[in-house]
């Protein structure tokens, strides 16, 4: 449809900056007293904080499983207000059985890619990182980045994966310093950058042929309806 297809135009990816606070929502997958993807999540909300973010975590604890109860169950509303919310998020997860936990994939679940008119992760930036009981691996951060694709989302490059988590924290639950440590600070300033780079012009990264078509086509649908009566 010739009417819906468009040139890009550098012109539209400048122009005024949200002087704001960049916005991040922190989820992490795991219930446990002793949680380490908590333990990397409250790291990387100190690290973004530095950087100049204005960071949330939410809590899992007490929402239910996905279509196990209403969309008005008050953790489901604060997750998708959250999501809404945030300019990038960050999502680290344990790997369990090889994959991301239930309590992640359960978080994500609830976060439609549409809510009316509005989407509540398209165009958001995202970071993904992981935490492993055994040796170095990357099927969590594999799995959220689909995920993150699914949902719409700009993934940055870089990511971060702690192998034998138990060792990376000391008795106050700080993250020692090392080469792990090192790669979540490369991963939070990483995700500032591409927030502030793109959060302003989100909606027109987004804006898409397929939809401005079907759009119009349904607006030349309702003209002609109208023009029959």
């Amino acid at each position: 449809m010739p009417d819906a297809l468009e040139v890009p135009e550098h012109s539209k990816l400048s122009g005024p900056r949200s002087t704001h606070r960049p916005r991040i929502l922190l989820l992490y997958g795991s219930l446990r007293k002793v949680s380490y993807s908590r333990l990397l999540t409250l790291e990387a909300a100190r690290l973004l904080e530095h950087f100049g973010a204005e960071a949330r975590i939410y809590d899992p604890s007490g929402l239910p499983l996905p279509d196990d109860a209403p969309i008005d169950h008050s953790k489901v509303q604060e997750l998708r207000e959250l999501s809404l919310w945030s300019e990038g998020q960050v999502w680290t997860s344990p790997e369990r059985h090889g994959a991301m936990t239930g309590v992640m994939k359960s978080q994500i679940d609830w976060i439609p890619l549409a809510m009316g008119s509005i989407r509540p992760t398209q165009g958001r930036t995202l970071a993904v990182m992981q935490v492993s009981g055994g040796s170095q691996s990357f099927n969590a951060v594999n799995q959220m980045r689909v995920l993150g694709r699914w949902m719409r989302m700009i993934t940055i490059p870089n990511q971060s994966s702690v192998a034998k988590a138990y060792q990376e924290f000391d008795e106050h639950g700080r993250m020692r310093p090392s080469a792990y440590y090192d790669r979540v600070v490369d991963v939070m300033e990483e995700l500032v950058k591409f927030t502030l780079l793109t959060r302003d012009v989100s909606g027109y990264l987004t804006d898409r042929y397929s939809e401005r078509k079907e759009s119009a086509a349904e607006l030349e649908k309702r003209v002609n309806l109208k023009s029959a009566v």
